[in-house]
C-alpha cells in the first residue's frame, strides 16, 4: 500500500478566504468549443512550500470532478448553480513543506442533468493563502483509460463509469508524479463573468462499514460485454454448482438507502474486471442494476479493468442505493479484499432535533424522516438519491423545510433552493419547479414557491430573502395574470401537479390549483406587509378577493339541501379549501367526517383499494404520503389527534414493512425507496406531541407553544435553534388530568402561549415548567 500523508481538512463558505471573483480564471486542456461527451481530464498543480501552511481551495466546474491533494482525497463538485450566478466552494486544507499536488479529475459529461445544464467544460481552481493567490504550475492530460458513452446512468443522470486502470497514468496525484509530457491547460471563455462563494457549508463524505450480508463465486451467463451491461451483471449466475467458477461476489447492506460510492482496496491479477452496482431494494434477492421510472434505459454500476496487484477502486460519481453488489471476474484464489469502505454524500451528519415518547412505532417513524432527509440532501434538497438528484421546488418549499427545521439547525440548503428556482425562472417570470439542470415549469410549484419564501422567514426570521425575492415574486405573480380566467388559473400555465393519483374534475381551470394560487396570495400579503410594500398590497388584496369569489363560486356549486356534497369537490380541494375557510355553511364535523371517510377508504387503510402502482395509476379512492403535508394539521387542529396518531401506524407503519428504513415515494414499493416528501409525521409529531414550533417572524428566538392533547402517556425531545449549535429540550407527562411541561433552554428564547384565553410572550432562559389540565 502507498503511504498517505494526513492532510486537515475543513470546511467554510465565509471569512477572510470568501471573495468575489470577477473575470475568473478557467482552464481546459484546449481551447477548443466542442469536446467529446463523456470523456476525463486529468489536472495537476505542483506547489512549493516554504513551511506548513494551510490553504483555501476554491473550486468550481461545469461537470462533476474529483480532487486530491498529495495523493489523499479531500473533496467533490461542482455544487450546481444557476449560470446567471455561478458559486465557488471552499476547503481549506494544510500543504506541507516543500513540494505538493492538487489533483483533479474532471469528467465532462456533455449533457444536462438533473444537477447542472450541458456546459461547455471547464475547471476553477484558486488557492489561497495568507489572502493572496498560490499559482504553482498546472498541467493537463485527457485519460484514454475511460471507454466514453457505454451507457448512461439513466436520463436524468450522468454516466457509467467504463474504465480500464492499465491505462491510467499510475500514481499521478502523488507529488513525485512525472508530468513533463503533458500540456499546460489553457485559460476559456464560458460566458461567466464572475464567481460567488457558495453561501451553504461544505457538502460531507463521510466513511461507514458496510454490512456484508452474502458472497460466493460466480458464472457469466449472458452476452458480450457490453451487449446489454445491466443485464448481463443480473444475469450472472451466482449459485452454479455444475460450471467452473469465473469470479467472485459480494453484497452488502448499507443500511438504508445512500448517495456515495465504494472505496474498496483489491489485490486482483492484472486485466480482472471489477463492477459495482446498486439499487434500493432486493428483487429475487439480487441488486438491480436499474433504476425504476427512469423514463428510459438505465444502468446504476461501473465497470473497471485491474491494474493488477493492490489498488483502491473508488468510482468518481457518486450514485443511490442501499445495496452493493460486487462483481470480480477472475480466479477465486487470486481475488483478495482488503479494505471494504463505503463514503456517503450528505449535508448533514449531526441530527440536532430528537423525539421519543412510549409507542416505539412512532419513534421509528419520527427518526426514519429526518434520516430519508439526510439520505436526500448533498448540495440540495434533492428529490431521490438514486432516480434523479432533481431539486425540485416542491420538495424544498413543503416537507423538506419543516423536517429541516425539526431536525437540523443549519436551512441554508432550503434558502439556496429558493433563490435558485427564482435564478432559473421562466421567460415570463414563473419560477423554476426544477433547476437548475433541465429546468422544468410548474404552475403549483411556483405558487408553492411563494408560500415556502414566507414559511422560511417565519422559521428563521431571515427578511433578506425576502428583499433579494422580492422582485421575482412579483414577476412569478405577473405571470399567472395572463393565465387568469373568469374560472380562474388555467391549465395553460404549466403542469399542475397537485398530487400523485390526483384526477382533476375541471382541467380547464383546475379547482386545487386554483385554491393553492389564493393561498399564495395569502402569503404575497403578508409578504409586502412585512416589506412595507403599501401599493402592491393593495394591489394583490384586490386580486386575492376576486380569487376566492371566484373560488367560493365553484365550492357552492357543490352546496345543496343544506349541505355541501364533499366528494364532488374532492379529498385534494377538501383540504385546501378548509385551509381558506370557504366551507361556511357547514359544520366543522361535515369536513372532518368526509376527509376520514376517504383517508379509510384507501390503501394502506383498505386493503382492496386500487394501488399507486406507477405514475399513470390516477384513481379518486388514492392518498400519498406527500398531500399529508396539507390534510393532517387540519385534522390535529381540530381535534382528532388520535386518528392521526393511528394513521402514522397504519399507514407508515406499513411503509416500514420489508425491513425498510427510508419513506417510499407513495404507499406503493415500485417507486423510489427514499423520498423525503414522504416525511411529514417528523414535523408534526415534533410541532404538535413536543409543542413548539419557531416563530422567528415575530421576534428573534421567538416560539410558540402549540401543544395538541394526545392520548400518549409521554414524551420528549429536542429542537435545534436555528443559526445556533444548541438545541432546546423538551419533555410531558401526565400526572393525573394535569399535564406537566418541561422546557429547557441553553439560550434565551421568546415563549408565546395562551393562558385563560390570552396571549403571552416572555423571554424564558434555563429550565421552565407549566402545568394545564389534559384537554386544555
Amino acid at each position: 500500500m502507498k503511504t498517505f500523508f494526513l492532510l486537515i481538512l475543513c470546511s467554510v463558505s465565509f471569512g477572510a478566504f470568501a471573495q468575489v471573483y470577477r473575470h475568473p480564471s478557467l482552464l481546459w486542456i484546449d481551447t477548443a468549443s466542442t469536446q467529446q461527451k463523456d470523456s476525463y481530464v486529468a489536472f495537476r498543480n505542483t506547489i512549493e512550500m516554504q513551511e506548513d501552511k494551510k490553504v483555501q481551495l476554491q473550486l468550481c466546474g461545469a461537470s462533476w470532478y474529483t480532487v486530491w491533494v498529495n495523493g489523499v482525497f479531500i473533496t467533490e463538485g461542482p455544487d450546481r448553480f444557476s449560470i446567471k450566478e455561478p458559486e465557488y466552494t471552499s476547503d481549506v486544507v494544510t500543504l506541507r513543506k516543500g513540494k505538493n499536488c492538487i489533483a483533479i479529475q474532471v469528467h465532462y459529461e456533455g449533457v444536462t442533468t438533473r444537477l447542472l445544464k450541458n456546459l461547455n467544460p471547464f475547471l476553477f481552481c484558486r488557492i489561497v493563502a495568507d489572502g493572496q493567490e498560490v499559482k504553482g504550475k498546472w498541467k493537463g492530460l485527457r485519460l484514454n483509460a475511460y471507454t466514453p458513452a457505454v451507457g448512461r446512468i439513466n436520463p436524468q443522470l450522468a454516466w457509467v463509469e467504463w474504465c480500464d486502470t492499465r491505462k491510467l497514468p499510475l500514481g499521478w496525484q502523488q507529488p513525485a508524479f512525472d508530468d513533463r509530457e503533458w500540456k499546460e491547460p489553457q485559460p476559456v471563455d464560458r460566458g461567466i463573468a464572475q464567481l460567488s462563494p457558495v453561501e451553504i457549508a461544505s457538502v460531507k463524505q463521510l466513511p461507514m462499514q458496510p454490512t456484508l450480508t452474502a458472497s460466493g463465486t460466480l458464472v457469466e451467463n449472458y452476452g458480450y460485454e457490453r451487449d446489454n451491461i445491466s443485464a448481463r451483471f443480473y444475469l450472472r449466475d451466482l449459485h452454479n454448482e455444475s460450471l467452473p467458477a469465473q469470479g467472485v461476489w459480494r453484497r452488502y447492506d448499507l443500511g438504508r438507502v445512500r448517495l456515495g460510492r465504494p472505496r474498496f482496496v483489491l489485490n486482483l491479477p492484472r486485466g480482472a474486471v471489477v463492477e459495482f452496482a446498486s439499487s434500493e431494494y432486493l428483487q429475487q434477492n439480487r441488486v438491480l442494476p436499474w433504476i425504476n421510472l427512469s423514463d428510459g434505459d438505465s444502468h446504476n454500476m461501473d465497470h473497471y479493468v485491474a491494474n493488477g496487484g493492490e489498488q483502491e477502486f473508488f468510482p468518481l460519481t457518486p450514485k443511490g442505493g442501499r445495496f452493493l453488489e460486487v462483481h470480480v471476474l477472475a480466479p477465486p484464489a487470486a481475488v483478495k479484499f482488503l479494505r471494504e469502505e463505503y463514503l456517503e454524500r450528505t449535508y448533514h451528519d449531526r441530527v440536532q432535533g430528537s423525539f421519543e415518547t412510549s409507542d416505539t412505532l412512532l419513534n421509528r417513524i419520527w427518526l426514519t424522516g429526518i434520516e430519508t432527509y439526510r439520505a436526500c440532501t448533498e448540495d440540495a434538497v434533492i428529490d431521490n438519491p438514486t432516480r434523479e438528484r432533481g431539486q425540485w421546488t416542491g420538495d424544498v418549499t413543503t416537507v423538506g423545510m419543516m423536517i429541516a427545521s425539526t431536525g437540523f439547525s443549519d436551512l441554508r440548503l432550503l434558502k439556496r433552493g429558493l433563490i435558485q428556482s427564482a435564478l432559473c425562472a421562466r421567460d415570463d417570470g414563473m419560477v423554476a419547479g426544477l433547476c437548475p439542470g433541465g429546468d422544468a415549469y410548474l404552475s403549483s410549484y411556483a405558487m408553492q414557491w411563494l408560500s415556502g419564501c414566507m414559511n422560511y422567514y417565519r422559521l428563521t426570521g431571515d427578511r433578506s430573502l425576502l428583499d433579494t425575492l422580492y422582485p421575482y415574486a412579483l414577476h412569478n405573480l405577473g405571470a399567472f395574470e395572463k393565465f387568469r380566467t373568469p374560472e380562474g388559473i388555467s391549465q395553460q400555465a404549466g403542469w399542475a401537479f397537485i398530487d400523485w393519483g390526483y384526477i382533476s374534475k375541471k382541467p380547464s381551470a383546475d379547482l386545487a390549483l386554483n385554491l393553492h394560487y389564493a393561498l399564495a396570495l395569502c402569503d404575497w400579503l403578508q409578504w409586502c406587509k412585512v416589506l412595507g410594500k403599501t401599493a402592491d398590497q393593495a394591489k394583490y388584496a384586490r386580486i386575492y378577493q376576486e380569487v376566492r369569489n371566484t373560488l367560493q363560486q365553484r365550492i357552492d356549486e357543490a352546496y345543496t339541501d343544506g349541505t355541501y356534497k364533499f366528494e364532488r369537490i374532492g379529498y385534494h380541494a377538501v383540504v385546501l379549501s378548509v385551509m381558506l375557510d370557504l366551507f361556511k355553511g357547514s359544520s366543522r364535523k361535515d369536513w372532518i367526517n368526509f376527509l376520514k371517510t376517504h383517508i379509510l377508504s384507501c390503501f394502506p387503510n383498505n386493503p382492496a383499494a386500487p394501488r399507486l402502482s406507477d405514475p399513470a395509476s390516477n384513481n379518486d379512492q388514492i392518498i400519498t404520503p406527500y398531500f399529508s403535508f396539507y390534510a393532517f394539521p387540519l385534522l390535529i387542529e381540530n381535534g382528532e389527534m388520535a386518528f392521526v396518531l393511528d394513521q402514522y401506524k397504519k399507514c407508515w407503519g406499513w411503509a416500514l414493512q420489508d425491513d425498510r428504513t427510508t419513506w417510499l415515494e407513495v404507499f406503493d414499493p415500485r417507486w423510489s425507496h427514499s423520498h423525503q416528501w414522504s416525511g411529514s409525521p417528523t414535523w408534526q409529531l415534533t410541532k404538535y406531541v413536543l409543542g413548539l414550533s419557531p416563530r422567528f417572524d415575530e421576534k428573534e428566538r421567538l416560539y410558540e407553544l402549540s401543544f395538541v392533547d394526545n392520548p400518549l402517556p409521554f414524551a420528549k425531545g429536542s429542537i435545534p435553534i436555528n443559526g445556533t449549535d444548541a438545541v432546546m429540550n423538551i419533555s410531558w407527562v401526565r400526572e393525573g388530568n394535569k399535564v406537566v411541561y418541561t422546557l429547557q433552554t441553553p439560550v434565551p428564547v421568546w415563549l408565546k402561549t395562551k393562558l385563560d384565553g390570552k396571549e403571552i410572550t416572555r423571554k424564558v432562559s434555563g429550565t421552565v415548567r407549566l402545568k394545564w389540565k389534559a384537554g386544555e
